[in-house]
């Protein structure tokens, strides 16, 4: 495992250039001085970008927008000229991308061209999918397609602590999926993708987690991270809400509701250094807004530069230097909250 790290950092050290240094440098400069004067400077273009393949999923999680059905945006997949489109735009400056917001990846017919094309630009490729989609020959397209990170989503060690959350899911399939794309990557001696179980931990499978890391390092899996799961009711309790304090977002004010554990503080790193753009093309400030209701703009009308530097980014970070926690999609932000494992 440690061995596979190593290679995915020097193959992410080998995508930067002098730009992207250069454009990371003006990042960080501007980020530090808005904190201290208090007022929002953008320097540069953002070093990370998440964009959507799909708003569509086969799963119904229960704290999903997406497995809900819940949007009040239009449901959709990413066309590949628009995508490329967007790409050449920020491709010099930008390090970084994601193939994720909502939905599942795989589901777009288009996706992994998409991946190739984003490569080939010189960008760091990574995605998220529930593990689904990955037959032989999807697998085998995958490590084909230059894919730096896969991760994919395991939360739980038997099919039934498995769909408690993954509803609609088989965990049989998920493991099936793990082990062709691991064992294509051997046949094609690829060092491609850097293979992440994620598990999201929740009251019904941490008690898995001892065994979890038996389970990746005999599949071959390259990392296992545990993730906290975002509950939307969570001042009650939750059902979901693990017990480990240590697993969870939150934690028991006096009164005995629950709070969000990590407090809200007039920053953000995230609005000066990503973003992520909808399937149709409107860019969002952060993956917490996960209906969109906080437009930045649109890349069918403007250029992403032009929103970038617009006087909507201008007002949104301005107010996370003022009054964070004033904005909705803030109150249940993870900032800090990811463990490690």
């Amino acid at each position: 495992m440690i061995r596979s790290k190593i290679i995915d950092t020097i193959l992410f050290v080998r995508k930067l250039t002098v730009s992207k240094l250069f454009n990371a440098a003006k990042i960080i400069v501007s980020y530090y001085i808005s904190k201290i004067f208090r007022r929002p400077i953008s320097w540069g273009m953002p070093v990370s970008l998440s964009i959507e393949p799909t708003t569509a999923c086969n799963l119904r999680c229960p704290e999903c927008p997406s497995g809900l059905r819940s949007f009040t945006r239009p449901t959709g997949n990413l066309k590949s000229d628009f995508f490329s489109h967007t790409v050449d735009q920020v491709a010099k400056t930008c390090c970084h991308l994601t193939f994720y917001f909502q939905g599942e990846p795989f589901i777009n017919p288009h996706f992994l061209q998409m991946v190739r094309y984003a490569g080939e630009k010189g960008l760091y490729t990574m995605t998220s999918t529930n593990g689904h989609f990955l037959d032989d020959q999807t697998a085998r397209a995958t490590v084909l397609s230059g894919l730096n990170r896969l991760i994919i989503s395991i939360d739980g060690l038997t099919q039934e602590t498995y769909e408690s959350y993954r509803k609609k899911g088989n965990l049989q399939t998920v493991l099936e999926g793990t082990q062709r794309i691991i064992e294509w990557k051997r046949k094609l001696k690829s060092r491609t993708p850097y293979v992440i179980f994620q598990f999201l931990v929740v009251s019904t499978n941490e008690h898995e987690i001892p065994q979890l890391h038996d389970l990746a390092k005999k599949l071959g899996v390259d990392e296992v991270k545990l993730k906290t799961a975002q509950l939307y009711d969570y001042s009650n309790g939750h059902p979901l809400m693990p017990r480990n304090k240590k697993y969870s977002r939150y934690i028991p004010s006096d009164d005995g509701t629950y709070r969000l554990k990590n407090e809200i503080q007039n920053q953000c790193w995230k609005m000066w250094h990503s973003a992520v753009i909808t399937w149709d093309g409107v860019v969002v400030p952060c993956c917490f807004d996960k209906d969109a209701k906080h437009k930045m703009g649109d890349l069918k009308a403007k250029t992403f530069g032009e929103v970038w530097h617009s006087t909507q980014y201008f007002d949104f970070r301005n107010k996370i230097l003022h009054e964070r926690n004033s904005i909705d999609i803030c109150t249940n932000c993870t900032e800090g909250c990811t463990i490690w494992a």
